[in-house]
């Protein structure tokens, strides 16, 4: 799914009211109603509510939310927290407020008054949106560190209080909501992504409030959310008639003395993935290993016994994947090198090959267009230079994506993938159990699987990425995300497989 800068979704609104059309209060309480489906979602039993609303469209919604709260039977008090002139939106859901309910609200505007609340209290908030572009300071500030030292459940409306829907470069960190929930409106915000916002938007739900489907159609837009719908129409059909052959023979150059088992879990994945045959490249010392774990995976030995020094001819191969465990030994280096500048079509990079890559910058020009690489936080630094904060290190994988036309997988809680064309894909599915030793390996084995039956690189890196996530996620229903390991992920790839062919239309292959 698509979606858009903070400037872009005040448009889109305005769009929605014009093209509808529907007046902007009541497209206001078409977004309370959605609020309010959010909220009893996440806490259905009526108790005390304390709603924080601010002066502008987001005080508006909270002031709407609190009126269908209190006719729900929850036990609701509101304070309007102001400092000017309220907008118009805001101050007639005041006005239907305190005629349906006078005596619930409480208006402060010299000094922050702490409301009486008890443990149980959900505490909304709903005093500034995703427009903010400065820091609070005043009388909010005051509500947002009373807020933050409440020690109850809290809820944000659309963006935690203090936080812009995009860059966030601010000092004054204490004076940003801590939410266990925001309730973003429509569309997740890019801020969502970033790993030093986690403190802030906790869980995120997108409630839906009918955005017009022409205006989010027309809106250009680099970024997206992958989803299953997203991936459904990409998947290819296995026929009747085909043979191992029909779904490509994938090369993985793997491995070396101590770490064979990257090559176990990464040759695994690609046959796992649908690969029709799957050939490992690595040292000797690891063939028994490998063909006693992966009796389907054929092994072609290095005439090195420890590290890979040499590569055979490229050409049999359908996709081709270098990285996982071959370490960064002199020989290992100058066959990266020479692989390199050898191979013509796109590739799947990832590991020590990324390492080796990082020290010999020069020959990020010779990867070949499309190619996907598959780096770590720390990985990607050291390719392309550190960066301040996970945004910068977003919006630099956007730029050297379209620098070097390669796609820049970037492992992260949601996964990056920049494409050359300057799309952002986040993805949807995962969990933190996955940051486990051989995930990496996992993903990369799932990519060179996908890229030999023939999908295009962009198609192999989205599937591949919200499969692995997906596969990792069907690991809870019998693991937790402390046992969960990197072989679990393979085990559950049919699983994933599955649940898609029962859900979408194929085409064929």
């Amino acid at each position: 799914m698509k979606f858009f800068t903070t400037s872009q979704i005040r448009q889109l609104d305005q769009y929605t009211i014009e093209h509808e059309p529907i007046d902007s209060i009541d497209l206001m309480e078409r977004a309370a109603d959605a609020l309010y489906w959010s909220f009893i979602g996440n806490f259905p039993t009526p108790g005390p509510v304390c709603i924080l609303a601010g002066q502008g469209n987001n005080g508006g919604d909270a002031l709407a939310l609190a009126r269908m709260l209190l006719k729900s039977g929850y036990s609701v008090k509101v304070y309007l927290v102001q400092s000017g002139a309220l907008s118009l939106d805001c101050e007639t859901n005041l006005q239907r407020l305190n005629t349906a309910y006078p005596n619930v609200l409480t208006e402060l505007t010299d000094a922050f008054i702490a409301p009486i609340i008890t443990d149980h209290t959900i505490v909304v908030d709903g005093l500034f949106g995703s427009g903010l572009n400065r820091p609070l300071t005043g009388i909010f500030a005051e509500a947002v560190r009373w807020i933050n030292q409440s020690g109850c459940r809290v809820i944000s409306i659309d963006v935690p209080s203090g936080l812009s829907g995009e860059e966030n470069k601010l000092t004054d960190k204490p004076v940003i909501v801590k939410a266990d929930v925001t309730l973003s409106l429509q569309f997740p915000k890019l801020a969502f992504f970033v790993a030093e916002n986690e403190q802030y938007v906790g869980k995120w739900e997108m409630p839906a409030i009918g955005i017009h489907p022409e205006a989010i159609e027309k809106t250009p837009t680099d970024y997206y959310y992958l989803q299953e719908k997203d991936i459904q129409p990409l998947l290819k059909e296995r026929r009747k008639f085909s043979h191992k052959g029909t779904y490509g023979h994938a090369l993985i150059v793997a491995g070396s003395r101590g770490m064979a088992g990257a090559s176990v879990l990464s040759s695994k994945a690609a046959l796992r993935s649908g690969a029709g045959l799957v050939t490992v490249h690595g040292p000797e010392s690891n063939r028994i290993i490998l063909q006693t774990a992966n009796p389907e995976v054929i092994f072609q030995s290095d005439a090195s016994d420890n590290y890979i020094t040499n590569f055979e001819a490229l050409e049999p191969f359908n996709a081709i994947a270098i990285g996982p465990g071959i370490g960064t030994h002199l020989e290992t280096k100058d066959l990266v090198n020479r692989f390199l500048i050898k191979i013509n079509d796109p590739c799947v990079i990832d590991a020590d090959a990324l390492n080796i890559i990082s020290q010999q910058k020069d020959l990020l020009q010779h990867i070949p267009k499309n190619s996907i690489l598959t780096p770590h936080p720390k990985e990607f630094d050291r390719l392309f230079g550190a960066s301040n904060c996970s945004y910068d290190r977003i919006m630099l994988a956007h730029q050297m994506s379209k620098v070097y036309g390669v796609i820049i997988i970037l492992k992260m809680a949601n996964t990056l993938i920049a494409l050359p064309n300057g799309k952002l894909y986040f993805n949807s599915t995962g969990n933190s159990g996955m940051a486990t030793a051989g995930s990496g390996d996992v993903l990369t084995g799932v990519l060179v699987g996908l890229l030999a039956q023939g999908y295009s690189p962009e198609d192999t890196a989205k599937i591949g990425v919200y499969l692995h996530g997906h596969a990792g996620d069907l690991t809870l229903t019998t693991e937790s995300k402390e046992s969960l390991l990197a072989g679990d992920i393979i085990s559950h790839l049919g699983e994933s497989f599955r649940s898609f062919r029962e859900n979408s239309q194929f085409s064929s292959i």
